[in-house]
């Protein structure tokens, strides 16, 4: 999206202009996935309720004030009204909370990164199903115009998601610009389709009262805990909410949320359920069958480009995720494109596009409605808000200073209905709710393969590695041949001397006039000030150590950083320095401290990695490579 926000500017509030421009971008980006859930979650949940069986009023109402309830407490009360203030620097979402947690309690920790790692890996799983069934159940709406068409909904459907998968290399700045007035118009359609059907039963505004809700599933027993997994389609995308903190700000999203999506999501709801009890054969499709044969047709059109822009809202918000991903050490280097001169968060990832093209084509084609989506859809996002939840009570305990037993008392309840819906969800499992659970266990296993990988391999180097003052030293007792320019050798650890290097020293026998040892390290910040990206420190009149420090939500751009060391004082210029970058071939040990797979795996996803050169933007022209065998 191209409009962005501080946390500064997020608090200034409804006095300025900017504040509604926030609001309609947010109206279009962050609520595109939970405004599409009208179309299958209220049908979804009394069909599995009935079980086959004719509807009554106590379905209709229990479910309606069911999803009422899910929607005050689990979107409005947990993410809007509560976890929209744990911002980290201005940013939200799943791994800025846990790196917010972990700033909190002052160390890495073992749960923390568990839960986070848990909580990205369902949101990336949400990533694929999301388009799929919003944009199915979007084109569903021609078989109720036109029978004939029921065959072209799966190619359709194929089409559809085949192209906004295809204009994601363009960028959607330009297409993002329209997603505000769009929805808008969406919601609006829903708030007044609803307003229309609730006068064919008023009655229906009972629901309002939460015992019908409390009642259903105290009398329904099981049949009741899968009726609540059918609800919990109506909050799918709350996560979003606290996902998009960074690009809206929290009073735009909140004001967004309370004074026009919720309202225009419960009349639209409530409406659905006054004309399936006015005209229980309507539940087929009760949401197209809210509006008069004659707007069968646009009504379609609108839903399927809300549907797209609901799926562009996720598809966006896995690329931003995966490059948090990597720059907090969990996932290899990925290529990640610019597509906007003006914007950061305008990026494209080929690679990630493609698995979740992939990945979306095959849901489609796997269960082919959106009813079988339906029972694979939510695990995903139940998993990631019990996750934000507890991640959530170290927020509050240790970095908002509550008491252990006055944060508990908040959180808890959350978690407790989190959990509840997380078992009901898990009644799907054999139905399709494993699809999510195994895609979030194949990547937690990449993950995991990955963190402890480097791990083993960074203790290996260490065991071989020389300090970098034993060298100085060493150098400056015997010193080699001298050439003119300045050397920039990248490493982990600017205490250790980089393989670079002593290749270079090894086989060239010169050193060069001016060695800078780069290190690039990531903050526990989404971002960080110009002020604080480079600490410089000179070791030796050859030597120095320089530090740059990039936001765990910024891409490292080395040139521009050095362009910051330059106002520091070192003197340099680009076209006469060399960057000296170690690649690493990895090959299996076979006592690595890892099972044989594992290093296999480890391996591969070395080998996929992006290019460091490219990966920090440094002018290939000026990157000399020196490679390295090393077994793990």
């Amino acid at each position: 999206m191209a409009l962005s926000v501080t946390s500064t500017e997020a608090e200034e509030g409804p006095v300025t202009a900017g504040f509604w421009a926030l609001t309609l971008g947010s109206i279009g980006v962050v609520f595109g996935d939970i405004g599409t859930s009208p179309l299958y979650a209220f049908r979804e949940a009394v069909a599995g309720a009935a079980q086959g069986h004719p509807i009554t009023r106590t379905i209709v109402l229990g479910v309606l004030s069911l999803i009422l309830w899910a929607l005050l407490i689990v979107v409005t009360a947990k993410y809007v009204l509560l976890l929209l203030r744990a911002d980290n620097n201005g940013e939200g979402g799943t791994l800025s909370l846990m790196a917010l947690g972990q700033r909190a309690i002052g160390r890495r920790s073992l749960l923390l990164l568990t839960l986070g790692v848990i909580g990205a890996s369902m949101f990336i799983g949400d990533s694929m199903i999301t388009p799929a069934i919003s944009v199915l159940s979007a084109v569903e709406g021609l078989k109720l115009a036109t029978p004939a068409l029921e065959h072209y909904v799966v190619p359709l459907t194929i089409f559809i998601l085949v192209l906004l998968f295809a204009v994601q290399r363009g960028g959607t700045a330009r297409v993002a610009s329209a997603f505000g007035p769009v929805m808008v118009v969406w919601f609006g359609c829903l708030a007044a389709m609803g307003l229309v059907n609730i006068n064919d039963d008023p009655s229906v505004l009972a629901a309002i009262n939460p015992w019908y809700g409390i009642d259903f599933l105290l009398s329904h027993g099981t049949v009741g805990m899968v009726t609540l997994g059918a609800v919990f389609l109506a909050v799918t995308g709350g996560e979003a909410l606290y996902a998009d903190l960074g690009h809206f700000g929290r009073k735009p999203i909140q004001g967004g949320w309370l004074y026009f999506v919720l309202p225009s999501l419960l009349i639209n709801y409530f409406g659905q359920g006054a004309l399936v009890l006015s005209n229980p054969a309507a539940i087929e499709n009760s949401f197209y069958r809210m509006v008069p044969e004659i707007l069968l047709l646009p009504l379609v059109v609108l839903a399927t480009v809300a549907t797209v822009i609901a799926s562009q809202a996720v598809i966006t918000g896995a690329y931003s995720l995966t490059r948090q991903a990597v720059q907090l050490g969990l996932l290899p280097r990925f290529e990640v494109r610019y597509t906007s001169e003006t914007h950061a968060g305008q990026i494209y990832l080929p690679r990630v596009n493609r698995l979740l093209l992939i990945g979306v084509l095959l849901l489609v084609l796997l269960f082919r409605t959106s009813s079988g989506l339906a029972s694979a859809y939510g695990i995903a996002v139940s998993t990631t808000m019990v996750a934000d939840g507890i991640m959530g009570f170290v927020v509050i305990w240790k970095l908002w200073n509550w008491r252990a037993a006055s944060a508990a008392a908040l959180i808890i309840p959350f978690v407790v209905v989190d959990m509840t819906f997380f078992c009901a969800n898990l009644l799907k499992l054999f139905e399709g709710a494993w699809v999510p659970l195994l895609f979030g266990l194949v990547l937690a296993i990449m993950i995991w393969t990955w963190r402890r990988g480097t791990a083993i391999l960074l203790a290996k180097t260490r065991r071989t590695e020389v300090p970098l003052k034993e060298l100085i030293a060493s150098l400056e007792k015997r010193p080699p041949h001298i050439v003119r320019g300045t050397a920039v050798f990248l490493t982990s650890d600017p205490n250790f001397v980089p393989t670079a290097l002593l290749h270079n020293l090894k086989h060239n026998k010169v050193l060069h006039e001016h060695n800078v040892i780069l290190t690039i390290e990531t903050a526990q910040t989404p971002r960080v000030v110009p002020a604080e990206r480079v600490r410089m420190e000179t070791v030796s009149d050859k030597f120095a150590v320089v530090r740059l420090r990039f936001g765990f939500m910024e891409s490292p751009n080395v040139p521009k950083a050095l362009v910051i060391a330059r106002k520091l004082g070192w003197q340099f210029d680009i076209m006469s320095t060399s960057f000296f970058v170690s690649r690493r071939s990895l090959k299996p040990s076979a006592q690595s401290g890892m099972p044989k797979w594992q290093d296999h795996l480890f391996i591969a996803m070395s080998r996929s990695a992006n290019d460091a050169t490219d990966y920090f933007q440094i002018p290939t022209g000026r990157v000399v490579e020196v490679g390295t065998q090393v077994t793990i």
